[in-house]
C-alpha cells in the first residue's frame, strides 16, 4: 500500500497553462516535518504506486490525481477538478 500523504499548500509558477500552473507541492508530516516535492517526482510516485497524494477542502477529502493535457503534458489535479487544478490553486504558496 502506498504511503498516503495530505497535501498543505503548492508552489506556483508563473505560466498560465493547465498542465504548467503547480510546480510543487507540500505538507508536513505526522512527526512535524515538513516536506516539498516537484510535480514531476509527485506524478513518478503516483504512477509507480509509491505514494498517493490528497487535500482537504470543506471537510471533505479529494484525492490527487495525474491528468494528461491534450498535448500529453502530465499534471496533478484532484478528481473533483475538470481541465485545471483548481482545487491544487486553492491551495496556499508554500513558505
Amino acid at each position: 500500500m502506498p504511503g498516503r500523504y495530505l497535501i498543505h499548500c503548492i508552489t506556483r509558477s508563473d505560466r498560465l497553462n493547465h498542465d504548467r500552473r503547480v510546480r510543487a507541492i507540500g505538507g508536513v508530516n505526522p512527526d512535524g516535518a515538513h516536506w516539498r516535492i516537484r510535480q514531476e517526482a509527485a506524478i513518478a510516485a503516483i504512477e509507480a504506486g509509491r505514494w498517493s497524494f490528497y487535500i482537504e477542502r470543506n471537510g471533505r477529502t479529494l484525492p490527487v490525481v495525474v491528468a494528461v493535457s491534450k498535448y500529453g503534458i502530465k499534471y496533478l489535479k484532484t478528481g473533483a477538478d475538470t481541465l485545471h487544478p483548481e482545487s491544487l490553486l486553492a491551495l496556499p504558496e508554500c513558505g
